[in-house]
C-alpha cells in the first residue's frame, strides 16, 4: 500500500483476459480495477469476512470508466485505487491502470452506497472506516453523472436467464457481469472509450434479464430489466 491513501498492485496482461486483437477486453480492466479495490480493502483489515461479520457491504452504485487504450497481451501494468470522499450514505473511489511506462491506458470513477445488509437498506459508514480508507485527490476528469439519460426509443432483445457464473460472494450478480450482458447484447464491433454503468437492483440465480437496447448517433444503451420492465442495471457505451 502506498502513502496518501493509495493502493496499487503490479499485474501483467493474460492470454486469458485478451480477445481475438490480442488487447485486453473492457470487462478485463473492469476486474482489474474490482480486484484492486477489494484488495484496499482486505489490506486494510474491512474486506469480505469483515463485512459478513458486521452485516455490512459497499454496494457499487454507478461506473464511469474512460479507456485511453487497450494493452496487449503480456504487457505488465499497475492498477490504483483510492477513495476520494465520503457522503453521507455513499463512497466515492477513483482507479487507474498504468503501462510500464507509468501512461495511463484506463482510469475511472465509482460511486458506492453503504448497505446494512440485516436491514436491507443503507447507512452510512462507520467513522473507522472512512479513517482507515482516507481520502485522496481526486483524478481530473470530465465526471459525468450518476443517472444515466434514458434514450427515447429501445428495441427488445431475446431475454436470458443469470447462470450461476454470473454470481459473487454476495450471492448477486457481479457488476462486471453485466458489462459483459450489455456486450453481448449490443454486439459492439468497435473500441468502447467510455462505459458508465447505473446500477439499480441487485439480480440474483434464477432470474430472467430482459434487455432493451437503443442504438444512438454517439452512443448505445442498453436496459437490463426484470419480466415488469424494472431494470437491474443501465449501461452506456459511447
Amino acid at each position: 500500500m502506498e502513502r496518501n491513501n493509495r493502493y496499487t498492485f503490479d499485474g501483467r496482461i493474460r492470454f486469458s483476459e485478451v480477445d481475438d486483437t490480442k488487447r485486453i477486453t473492457l470487462p478485463g480492466i473492469i476486474n482489474y480495477f474490482q480486484d484492486c479495490s477489494t484488495f484496499h480493502s482486505e489490506e486494510l483489515g474491512v474486506g469480505i469476512d469483515y463485512c459478513k461479520e458486521q452485516r455490512r457491504a459497499w454496494i457499487l452504485s454507478s461506473w464511469q470508466v474512460i479507456v485511453c487504450r487497450y494493452p496487449d497481451m503480456g504487457e505488465r501494468i499497475s492498477v490504483s485505487t483510492w477513495a476520494t470522499e465520503f457522503k453521507g450514505l455513499y463512497g466515492l473511489r477513483n482507479f487507474c491502470m498504468q503501462d510500464d511506462g507509468q501512461r495511463m491506458t484506463a482510469y475511472a470513477n465509482s460511486i458506492w452506497v453503504y448497505m446494512d445488509t440485516e436491514k436491507g437498506r443503507p447507512t452510512k459508514p462507520g467513522q473507522r472506516e472512512v479513517e482507515l480508507y482516507g481520502k485522496g485527490k481526486p483524478l481530473e476528469m470530465e465526471y459525468a453523472p450518476r443517472k444515466i439519460e434514458l434514450p427515447g426509443e429501445t428495441e427488445t432483445k431475446d431475454p436470458f436467464p443469470v447462470r450461476k457464473y454470473h454470481i459473487d460472494t454476495n450471492q448477486h450478480v457481479n457488476n462486471c457481469q453485466y458489462v459483459q450482458m450489455a456486450l453481448e447484447v449490443a454486439e459492439c464491433e468497435s473500441d468502447i472509450r467510455q462505459l458508465r454503468v447505473e446500477y439499480k437492483k441487485s439480480a440474483v440465480y434464477g432470474d430472467i434479464i430482459y434487455p432493451k437496447a437503443a442504438y444512438e448517433e454517439d452512443r448505445t444503451v442498453i436496459e437490463l430489466c426484470d419480466e415488469t420492465g424494472r431494470q437491474y442495471a443501465i449501461v452506456e457505451l459511447k
